[in-house]
């Protein structure tokens, strides 16, 4: 049985109510964070949780926890289902309104939902073990503020379904301009003779708190050249190695982008040495 919490209380998670009322249910007027837990030990919470506040402030919610508080939550959620492999999943409403109104209402309390759900054990950073990932291609048709982890996922879900439904685990998407932005729910990565390149953060794409972590571990070893620039869609076509990254996938390989091998059709070299510098860090935050 799955607890979740809901305004203040512990609950089965088939149990937990809101009402139609309620702004997150009618407009997506609302801010999400999916933190991975191993065995009890969350990856990132620092990072996820200053997200979420950065995209409360941005929306104007004002709900007034502090980090202690996030804390002793996704702790008790962890410990009530079971401390094992667990994504927590923290999820804030501007809240229920009397009437469906545009603006921002005034007087109405925030809705805080979160619950704890099984997730995979951590993939394993190397190149004869892990399962890699095929993608297709697509043009992003998102809105322009994807900085913001906004509940409104429907952009996403719809781009997300377009590889689905070729077969493939993800999407990398291209801006009007054929530039690499994101996936339908991770960051993108390509690697050129030994150097890796991610899109810069900016409007178009999640600050992803995997690429976060996986970066601040690249560029402390130094070993693996790094850029934050513009891809162009011919440098992806033309990459060596792609990698995707989410909290839930952590880093993995992409070998087919639109059906067709990426490099040699394996997992390369470069991805297994910065899975695993990645791997050795995440847990330090």
């Amino acid at each position: 049985m799955t607890i979740a919490y809901l305004n203040g209380e512990y609950m089965p998670l088939e149990e937990a109510r809101i009402s139609p009322m309620d702004r997150g249910f009618l407009f997506g007027d609302g801010i999400y964070e999916v933190i991975p837990s191993y065995d009890g030990k969350m990856v990132g919470f620092g990072p996820h949780i200053e997200r979420m506040q950065d995209g409360l402030d941005a929306i104007e919610i004002q709900l007034g926890w502090s980090d202690e508080q996030w804390r002793e939550l996704c702790t008790s959620l962890i410990e009530k289902n079971g401390n094992g492999n667990l994504g927590i999943y923290l999820h804030v409403t501007r809240g229920a309104d009397s009437k469906r109104h545009h603006a921002y209402p005034e007087g109405v309390t925030p809705t805080v939902f979160a619950y704890a759900f099984e997730i995979p054990p951590p993939p394993i950073p190397d190149r004869e073990q892990i399962k890699p990932y095929t993608c297709a291609t697509g043009n992003d048709m998102r809105w322009d503020r994807c900085n913001i982890k906004s509940i409104s996922l429907l952009g996403n879900v719809m781009h997300y379904q377009q590889g689905h439904s070729k077969g493939d685990g993800e999407i990398l998407l291209f801006n009007h301009n054929n530039e690499l932005t994101e996936c339908g729910a991770c960051n993108a990565y390509i690697v050129k003779n030994g150097v890796v390149a991610t899109p810069p953060l900016d409007n178009q794409i999640l600050p992803g708190i995997t690429r976060q972590l996986l970066l601040k571990a690249l560029l402390a070893d130094g070993s693996i050249p790094v850029e934050e620039r513009i891809i162009s869609r011919d440098e992806v076509l033309e990459a060596d190695e792609i990698w995707i990254s989410s909290s839930s996938k952590e880093v993995v390989p992409v070998i087919k982008l639109d059906g067709k091998p990426v490099g040699d059709g394996k997992p390369g070299p470069v991805w297994e040495k910065a899975a695993k510098l990645y791997s050795a860090g995440k847990y330090d935050f």
